[in-house]
């Protein structure tokens, strides 16, 4: 005969979970310490692709604006 969970005792259960869920969150605290380099790397990758859209498309949405300003504005 098979033991599901739901036929396990209440105290059984959750004392698994947890021992389970602890280590979890462990391993994941400690997986997660010591990646500065990573974030700073995508934090610059990040910043450098604003930097290049905003060159490129900056002047064209710039014109955008100035004509959505004069066909409000009824300039």
């Amino acid at each position: 005969m098979t033991t599901r969970s739901h036929d396990l005792r209440r105290g059984d259960h959750h004392t698994r979970w947890w021992r389970g869920s602890r280590g979890w969150f462990r391993d994941l605290a400690r997986d997660e310490r010591g990646d500065v380099p990573g974030w700073v790397l995508v934090t610059l990758m990040t910043a450098g692709l604003v930097v290049l859209i905003w060159a490129v498309a900056g002047p064209a949405l710039t014109a955008l604006f100035e004509q959505a300003i004069q066909r409000v504005s009824g300039l």
